[in-house]
């Protein structure tokens, strides 16, 4: 039975079925149970991961032992410390299992290889790189100008089904608020009608 990264390479990075039997042998796939780390700070980063199945989140932790959620990866998303991965570098970043998790560990092997068989690969990957780093210019501008309503509605536009399946504090943390005001937030929301809860 074909994987979910398997149908997402044919889906989305045009990867046709010959190729992808030449790089069978290089998916490797691992599960990790919920709490489980996938990544430490301190240790350098050899992998993006594709989440098969579960939810994973990157973060950091302040000298006050404050968490700072950077990033959430549900199913058919990517997740890494890209500048650990490329500079060979220590990480200043945790990822971990929100809950039980299945993901794929591709390595530079992976993406060297299905770069040389598929030019279409290389554009996709290229294209995922340029979406990640606007992905983050997005974060830091919300994060220095956008108010907590405005950052909580991109949230749900952008996570649409984790309000039930990430407790509210870690919700707080992504978007660089109190839990006190994420709930006043969805108050506000609530009387407004809107249903994104």
């Amino acid at each position: 039975m074909e994987s979910a990264f398997e149908s997402y390479l044919k889906k989305n990075a045009g990867i046709t079925e010959p190729q992808l039997s030449q790089l069978k042998n290089k998916i490797i796939t691992k599960a990790f149970t919920k709490g489980e780390f996938l990544l430490h700070k301190g240790q350098v980063c050899r992998h993006s991961f594709f989440i098969e199945k579960g939810l994973a989140r990157f973060y950091s932790i302040d000298r006050e032992g404050k968490e700072h959620i950077i990033q959430f990866a549900p199913e058919n998303w990517f997740l890494s410390d890209r500048g650990s991965l490329f500079f060979n570098e220590s990480s200043e970043f945790f990822i971990d299992a929100i809950e039980d998790t299945t993901a794929v560990m591709i390595d530079e092997h992976f993406n060297h290889l299905a770069s040389e068989i598929s030019p279409q690969f290389r554009k996709y990957n290229e294209r995922i790189l340029q979406n990640h780093i606007r992905h983050l210019q997005k974060r830091i501008s919300q994060l220095i100008g956008a108010s907590a309503e405005e950052r909580y509605l991109d949230f749900i536009t952008l996570y649409p089904d984790l309000t039930l399946r990430v407790p509210q504090w870690m919700i707080a943390s992504f978007l660089g608020i109190t839990p006190e005001s994420l709930s006043r937030v969805r108050k506000v929301l609530a009387k407004k009608n809107f249903h994104g809860f």
